[in-house]
């Protein structure tokens, strides 16, 4: 196991509020699909769907806010053990306004492909981007951008 840098997990604040709001949501839709009479059924079905589509991320956002990444030696895991993104694979790490990244958090984008992975509240990776954050502490989120920029720009021999 390589040595450990930096850490990034959930706020405690913000995890709740995410998992309430989420959960909130899917109670709301589970209740109007109950409460009120509509012409077809089909309506009802969807609110049920998008009910059971809402607790069932709010349940994920649960368990995935429990893990945390680790940005070590060799790139950045998360604390299952599972790779996220490993340093020869990294291209940029962008963490500007404009990134199209998670809230309080920073974009990865990686040289090859990766397998669709999704950790509500921490991180998702889709081909070549990694999106982190979400209800992470702002701070913490781009101290870790930070510091994986300057690990970059080592080991690219630059500076």
């Amino acid at each position: 196991m390589t040595e450990l840098k930096v850490e990034l997990a959930a706020s405690p604040v913000r995890r709740m509020f995410g998992i309430s709001t989420m959960a909130s949501l899917g109670l709301l839709v589970l209740y109007l699909a109950l409460s009120q009479s509509f012409d077809t059924l089909l309506w009802k079905l969807l609110l049920l769907v998008l009910a059971a589509a809402a607790l069932y991320a709010a349940y994920r956002m649960q368990q995935a806010t429990l893990l945390r990444l680790e940005l070590r030696e060799d790139g950045l895991w998360d604390s299952d053990g599972h790779l996220v993104a490993a340093y020869d694979d990294i291209k940029s790490v962008e963490r500007g306004m404009l990134a199209m990244k998670p809230s309080n958090g920073f974009m990865i984008t990686t040289k090859t492909r990766h397998p669709r992975r999704w950790r509500p509240g921490l991180y998702w990776v889709m081909g070549r981007r990694i999106g982190v954050g979400g209800v992470t502490a702002a701070a913490d989120a781009k101290f870790m951008a930070d510091m994986m920029n300057m690990q970059l720009v080592e080991r690219r021999g630059g500076l």
